[in-house]
Formats: structure tokens, sequence, C-alpha cells
């Protein structure tokens, strides 16, 4: 089968299949991308994110990574449900992305089914699934792939789904069809991002120091208590923080998924503050099965909780 006709069957596929964009990329070593990542991490804006540094070949070169990979396969999902947060005291806001089910689980099921139908349409096709945990630059080959652009807050926007999008990626061995037409930067002097980080972890344009990020303490960083500056700037955020996302203007533009598993669970999209401070590590575990939540582990969701309380005194 030539190349042409096998990529419009893998894109057709990918849609049928639930992506709501791909793109394809030639495989090779982003270089310009991995001098960024180097002097990103040379500054510790990654705070304990210890494994970034790990492996920085096999992130800025898929090659590395899969030898014999000549494409990438990047695939874009819309997570975004039509739902706000409770404006209460007694509750903490959660990040729009863990409200339903992992998206992990979600997303990858989807990769490892166009992979299975890539297989048995090409039975000697080698390739790699990627979402996320795999050391590669999701954000930087999705614009390589032509599916948006990388706004000012670092994430990846995309005209159809503003930047409510989850990325993930098939590493292949054949040659395909790649985009040439790339979206350009729609930001322009737009600064609402930079403006409205309460904690000001936007250093400048497309620049964030994660220790300064309310996403990434919340989350990522394991000390039994939050930073002073990080308290006193939480704005109610228990679990992440979309608050670069929610003022961004691209963001008009967003559109109800049709995936029911990123519709929220219980309660899960403005958390009771109480109540996550006595959920013992039984009710944890079954309320937070196959969530993004139990990223966080029980003790730092607690500790979240319990600077959210006296942040509020």
């Amino acid at each position: 089968m030539d190349k042409s006709k096998l990529t419009k069957l893998i894109k057709q596929k990918a849609l049928e299949i639930g992506f709501h964009k791909v793109g394809i990329a030639k495989a090779e070593n982003l270089e310009i991308e991995g001098e960024r990542l180097k002097e990103w991490l040379e500054r510790g804006y990654h705070g304990e994110m210890r494994w970034i540094e790990r492996e920085p070949e096999k992130r800025s070169n898929p090659k590395v990574l899969l030898p014999g990979t000549k494409s990438i396969i990047v695939l874009a999902m819309n997570y975004y449900t039509p739902h706000e947060h409770e404006e209460d005291d007694s509750k903490g806001k959660i990040s729009r992305y863990a409200w339903g089910d992992d998206y992990h689980d979600v997303v990858k099921e989807k990769l490892w089914e166009l992979y299975g139908w890539i297989r048995e349409t090409i039975p000697d096709a080698k390739g790699k699934v990627c979402v996320d945990t795999a050391p590669i630059m999701d954000k930087a080959w999705a614009v390589r792939a032509g599916l948006g652009w990388l706004g000012k807050h670092s994430n990846v926007i995309t005209k159809e789904y503003g930047s409510w999008i989850f990325i993930g990626e098939v590493l292949l061995d054949l040659e395909l069809e790649y985009e040439t037409d790339l979206i350009e930067d729609h930001c322009g002097t737009c600064t609402a991002c930079l403006d409205a980080c309460p904690t000001n972890a936007i250093v400048q344009p497309f620049l964030v120091d994660s220790n300064a990020c309310i996403s990434y303490a919340t989350i990522e960083l394991r000390s039994p208590e939050l930073p002073d500056e990080i308290t006193e700037n939480l704005e109610s955020w228990l679990y992440g923080c979309d608050i670069c996302q929610d003022v961004c203007p691209w963001n008009r533009f967003q559109k109800p998924t049709e995936e029911i598993r990123f519709e929220p669970r219980p309660q899960n999209v403005t958390a009771d503050l109480s109540e996550i401070l006595s959920l013992t590590p039984e009710e944890y575990t079954r309320r937070f099965r196959r969530s993004a939540m139990k990223r966080t582990k029980l003790n730092g969701l607690k500790r979240n909780a319990k600077a959210l309380i006296n942040a509020k005194k």
C-alpha cells in the first residue's frame, strides 16, 4: 500500500476510534526544543520532577526511544465538559483534566486500538504507543504535526477545542505523508495567562517555573507542607489549577466532548475539604480508583485540604 493511501486510512481510523485531531510528523531530532528543555532543567524549573532529567536524548530524539522510527502519529482528544466549580469556602476546586476517569487509561486504550489496526493492515509494522508518561516531548510533536500552537502558558492550543486536549502518540517504523501546513502562533500580544497567574509561575511567555506553579505544588510536590507563597495564593484549588486556561481567549471555542468517561465523577469538580481530611486509605483507594487524582496520593491530598482550610481562615 502506498504511503499516501495508508496515511489517509490511518487518519480516518483515528477519528473513527474517537480522537478529535490527528497529524503526522517525520521522526527527527528536536534540536531546538531539546536545547530549550536543557535550559529549563538547568534553571531548576522542573522542581522535584527528577525523572525529566533522565535520558534527555530519548525526549528530543524519537529514534533513540524506538530505533527505526520514521513517523510519529500525534493524536488529540478533547476533554472539555460544561460543568462549573462551586464557589464555597468549605470546598476545593479540582482541575478539569482530573474530573473523570484517568486520561492515561482512556487515551492509551484508543492508541492501542489504532496501533492494532495498523498492525492488521501492515503486519510487519513496528511501533510504540506513548501517552504522557513516556519520555517524549508531547507538546512539541503536537505542534510539529499541525494540531495547534504552543501558547504562552506552555499548553498546546487548537483552533477547534482551545487547550482542553490530551495528547498521545504512535511511533512507527513506516514512512508516511507528513504535515506541511503547521499552525502559526495565534496568541499575538495577549498576555491574559501571564497576568492571571496568582504566583507568577509563567515567568515569561512560553516559560513556566514549576516551583511557583499551583498545579505542580498540589500534584507533584511531595513535601509535608505547601510553600507559603503557594498556600497564600491557592484561590481554592485543591488539586491542580486551570487559571491560565480558564482566562485564555481561545478557550471560548471549547466544545463538550462526547467521551463520557471524561464526565465528572461525583464530588470530583469541587470536593468537600472535611470529607477529604476524613478519608481512610481504603475510602481513598475506592473513590479515586482509575482516577488521575491518585497521582498526589492520600497524604498529598490531605496536605492540600489543610492548606486550603488554613488559607480561608
